[in-house]
């Protein structure tokens, strides 16, 4: 790929299990002129550093993909943290760059921003119909603030200043570079973690909270990078046809669920662990379901590739390489 048609992209949260999969599919397809920055080499809460770096970099495009991110636990017990270093990050990335001629900017969000009794699947049209789930809500409050920022610019500076900037909701993402706390991780790497230690202990059973009833999606993180790569390289026409400007985000899901039991049964099986699993139907289930409509995205061209089974093998791989 030569200069010209090469663009310079810089890539917030390259660190994180979104951000390294967006690096490593844009080196995949060819790009070379990438720009990165660790925390400790760019503090995203810092509007005079943000402003810096832009004013010095002056990327061409940009992937936001930093965030402070958890699991229940974490939002429960740091809300403030959630809500002011989102909010933060957001607004010195969208308008820094703004600031610095940045023509194109794909915003990453949550698929927490809806409603906690959303109609299933969920769809684009349901943000702001309803209360929010109240364990994460000011992680989702500042999500959705990236997204009304993204649109804000639209509206003002899309004619006058060519501005395109976008953003993309992905349902529960799993994959290489999760983060495998016992206490902080997402359903998925948690599950991995016990399934493996019951394993090495060779434990009879391994006990799941709740019924195993509730369904949830599950989206192998580089289907997300490729979903993020496909949605910016949009034409802006085609982009604008199918959103509108105030309801401009894009939701990408893996097009169907799972029961919670029939996730830890699909772990068990990658993990290779033989014993029993059994239900702790005294625990609480969360919602009952939650499942993305990703029909927009669909009908624009991208579906995922990455099935559960070879996604949660890969998976234990490199959670055993980290070991």
């Amino acid at each position: 790929m030569n200069q010209k048609s090469d663009p310079k992209i810089y890539v917030a949260g390259h660190r994180g299990m979104v951000g390294s999969a967006i690096v490593r599919k844009l080196q995949e397809q060819g790009h070379q002129n990438l720009i990165v920055r660790t925390h400790a080499e760019l503090d995203l809460t810092n509007q005079a550093a943000v402003a810096n770096f832009f004013a010095v970099e002056k990327p061409d495009q940009v992937y936001l993909a930093a965030a402070k991110v958890g699991g229940i636990h974490a939002n429960n017990t740091y809300p403030a943290e959630f809500i002011y270093q989102n909010l933060m990050m957001e607004a010195n990335v969208i308008h820094q760059a703004f600031e610095a001629g940045v023509k194109k900017l794909l915003f990453l969000g949550s698929s927490c921003i809806y409603p906690k009794l959303a109609p299933q699947p969920m769809t684009e049209s349901v943000l702001l119909t309803g209360k929010l789930e109240p364990t994460n809500e000011p992680y989702a409050i500042a999500k959705i603030a990236g997204i009304k920022l993204c649109e804000s610019y639209n509206r003002q500076y899309g004619q006058s200043h060519g501005v395109d900037y976008r953003s993309v909701m992905p349902t529960n993402l799993y994959g290489p570079g999760d983060n495998y706390h016992p206490e902080n991780s997402h359903v998925i790497p948690a599950l991995i973690r016990r399934f493996h230690e019951a394993k090495e202990s060779n434990a009879p059973e391994v006990v799941i909270w709740g019924t195993g009833t509730p369904r949830r999606e599950f989206l192998y993180v580089d289907d997300m990078a490729a979903a993020s790569v496909f949605v910016m390289d949009l034409e802006q026409a085609t982009y604008n046809e199918n959103v509108q400007p105030m309801e401009s985000h894009i939701n990408v899901g893996y097009g169907n669920d799972i029961t919670i039991l029939e996730l830890s049964q699909a772990v068990a099986t990658a993990v290779a662990y033989q014993g029993k699993i059994n239900l702790d139907s005294s625990k609480p289930d969360g919602a009952p379901r939650k499942w993305m409509d990703s029909s927009r995205l669909n009908r624009l061209g991208w579906k995922p590739k990455v099935e559960l089974g070879p996604g949660l093998q890969n998976t234990y791989r490199e959670f055993l390489s980290s070991l």
